[in-house]
């Protein structure tokens, strides 16, 4: 990797056109023509990306990515590492960082400048992406019919695939993410931990369910109702929050239907309506180290913000963090003061859409602005650099994917989000003791309701 590659490593020209025309809220709506359809599974990935590799060789074409487990693996173990004998094409530090600087997000510059202890092994690219055929072909179908609705705060004319997989705009981007395929019917045990400045923190136990309707088989714009997922999150752990319980119903257009969300308390033994788990409100049991609409890494309504496409870049990013995912390691293992431990870390130069929040006049947000990077061979946003309103950095995102080979789909095993004004951060996704989240759970729509939500908290 040299540092000629790196400096050339920059926003593509797709991107200066983009960022000129002001692409931002109330798009027009303008189809894909079926000659830009008939490229997908061809030039381009099934979801959009471009197959091809990059000029100088450092990212390899996309050839079908994990679309089956590795020999030896067993549904419901934690998911072997198909990489484990890569070896570290470079280090960087805050020390060589100049050199990479063309290839590195301002948060990962940040944090290579404000934590010596940390650095960032950067492993040989491996486009593992996959999605099931079936998402590939719903893809195609939704590429011709999608559409924004109510200026950009809603998606119509798609279900079950990638709606924007040749995007034309930020939100549409954006949409991708929040649309992208992550299973039908998941349950997990996960644990999150606020680490102090000197490496202190409380393990937070939850077991998560959703019910993801958008990716349902046979689903219909009709069935789905405006409901794209439902969810639930339970508290299990330390004692002194066991029992408190989250269910929400998340709406694909959340200004014309906002997200309906539920709390059960187990010192008032009620439930109520909470309709503060949105936008910058503190998530739950953070520390107050991230918002509600950072949890997977964005979430929620989108009509706060101005989204602009920049383009794309060549960027080092988490990639294939299995190593990170294993559970051969504790949580200890992972948590240092600061930082994650970077011997766990794998980072990738990948190619990612960059994408540009601005709050909108007159809106309220903590973050003035945001940039994300997401990955364009599976929409997931993988990088977050938020800002407070003197413009200045605030907070980091990270989110550390694995594909889910027995899918297939990529999905974080942990994000991180860093806090450099506490100099702290917040780890969620810590499953490395517990057990891997399962894609094959039984839970059921009305297991997701208000009465539901009573019942178990009683129990």
């Amino acid at each position: 990797m040299t540092a000629s590659i790196c400096r050339h490593s920059t926003i593509l020209a797709i991107g200066a056109t983009l960022a000129l025309t002001g692409l931002v809220a109330q798009p027009a709506f303008a189809a894909i023509s079926a000659g830009d359809i008939a490229r997908l599974g061809r030039d381009l990935t099934p979801l959009g990306g471009e197959a091809a590799g990059n000029a100088a060789g450092t990212i390899p074409a996309w050839t079908g990515g994990l679309s089956r487990p590795p020999p030896g693996y067993r549904k419901g173990e934690f998911h072997r590492d198909p990489f484990a004998d890569d070896r570290p094409l470079l280090t960087i530090t805050g020390e060589n960082m100049s050199r990479y600087s063309g290839n590195l997000s301002v948060g990962h510059q940040r944090m290579l400048k404000a934590y010596p202890s940390f650095r960032m092994h950067v492993y040989p690219t491996r486009r593992s992406a996959a999605v099931p055929e079936r998402i590939a072909q719903a893809t195609r179908r939704s590429a011709a019919t999608a559409r924004l609705v109510d200026d950009g705060n809603g998606v119509g004319g798609s279900v079950i695939g990638t709606p924007f997989p040749i995007p034309k705009n930020g939100l549409e981007v954006i949409w991708n993410h929040l649309l992208r395929y992550r299973g039908e019917n998941v349950s997990c045990s996960l644990g999150q931990a606020a680490v102090t400045r000197g490496g202190d923190y409380t393990l937070v136990r939850y077991e998560v369910d959703a019910l993801i309707h958008y990716s349902q088989p046979g689903m219909t714009e009709a069935k789905l109702d405006n409901v794209m997922l439902l969810f639930k999150q339970k508290v299990t752990a330390p004692p002194r929050l066991a029992g408190g319980i989250l269910v929400a119903h998340e709406t694909m257009n959340q200004v014309k239907e906002p997200r309906r969300a539920w709390v059960y308390n187990p010192g008032q033994r009620r439930v109520r309506r909470a309709p503060d788990v949105t936008y910058d409100n503190p998530g739950t049991t953070t520390d107050g180290l991230r918002t509600a609409d950072q949890f997977d890494m964005f979430n929620g309504a989108v009509d706060r913000y101005n989204w602009s496409l920049v383009g794309k870049r060549e960027v080092y990013v988490p990639y294939n963090s299995y190593r990170l995912h294993s559970d051969q390691l504790s949580i200890d293992d992972i948590l240092d003061p600061l930082h994650v431990n970077p011997d766990h870390l794998r980072y990738e130069l990948h190619r990612v859409w960059v994408v540009e929040a601005t709050l909108k006049s007159g809106m309220r947000h903590i973050y003035k602005r945001r940039t994300f990077y997401v990955d364009e061979d599976s929409w997931q946003v993988l990088l977050v650099d938020a800002y407070d309103n003197r413009d200045q950095l605030w907070r980091f995102s990270e989110g550390h994917v694995i594909n889910y080979y027995d899918m297939p789909l990529i999905w974080p095993t942990l994000e991180v989000h860093t806090d450099f004004q506490a100099g702290r951060y917040l780890a969620l996704g810590l499953d490395n003791p517990f057990s891997v989240c399962r894609f094959d759970a039984r839970n059921r729509a009305k297991d997701f309701t208000p009465a539901a939500l009573r019942r178990e908290g009683r129990r």
